[in-house]
């Protein structure tokens, strides 16, 4: 997903601070939406789905840890970090066991909470990035191109999402009910038991026509695993 496509819900009380913090979220891609309390940020949860929430503790009315509390009892399950002056160990214990996923405490660096958000926004799987590498093979996601060792491979559409399954699960076997749902999908109507066996083929010779990097193992009784 692209951070444009990423909104960031952020309640912080001091209207100084929040506009701080909106500024560098905006200034890094993402799109924000900021309260001065936890007022009305039930009512805007049920209607938009954020991709992270950015919650003091010090809030008027609810405090911000009570409030992320009830929004997990209530089955949101938006990544949430705590950013606030609460510093004490037992601070940070409270934040956790209520649902939070992250705690920053005040003061704090513009840089590093970025840094932050990416790691978990990496982690819920909100930020994909567009390339993937594996040895010397490299994936371009948005423009959908295979390169081994910088040199530009031709793959079919099911070829490319066959390889990206596997590279997606490098080292893990992977059987052929679950290559089968992943890469044909709802093509599946047409899927033979030799259909993997001849695909799995023609992606081997692509990938290696010289057969001598072996990027490729069959699992005995289960399927292939990459590498």
């Amino acid at each position: 997903m692209d951070r444009t496509e990423i909104e960031i819900v952020v309640i912080e009380d001091e209207s100084d601070i929040l506009e701080l913090v909106e500024y560098h979220l905006q200034k890094a891609g993402y799109r924000v939406t900021g309260f001065l309390s936890t007022e009305r940020v039930e009512q805007f949860l049920e209607e938009e789905n954020p991709s992270l929430m950015i919650v003091d503790r010090n809030l008027p009315g609810m405090e911000g840890s009570e409030f992320v509390s009830k929004m997990r009892s209530a089955g949101y399950d938006t990544p949430v970090i705590f950013l606030t002056a609460r510093d004490r160990e037992q601070d940070l214990e409270e934040g956790f066991l209520c649902g939070g996923d992250d705690y920053m405490t005040k003061p704090f660096s513009h840089k590093e909470l970025v840094l932050r958000i990416e790691a978990l926004l990496r982690r819920s799987g909100a930020l994909v990035s567009d390339k993937v590498r594996y040895r010397d093979i490299a994936l371009d996601l948005k423009r959908r191109e295979l390169y081994v060792e910088n040199r530009q491979v031709a793959l079919t559409g099911l070829e490319f999402r066959l390889l990206h399954t596997f590279v997606k699960n490098a080292g893990q076997p992977l059987d052929r009910d679950y290559l089968r749902d992943e890469v044909w999908g709802n093509d599946s109507s047409n899927f033979h038991d030799k259909t993997i066996n001849v695909a799995m083929n023609r992606l081997k010779k692509k990938l290696d026509p010289e057969g001598c990097k072996h990027y490729f193992e069959p699992v005995w009784g289960v399927g292939y695993k990459l590498a």
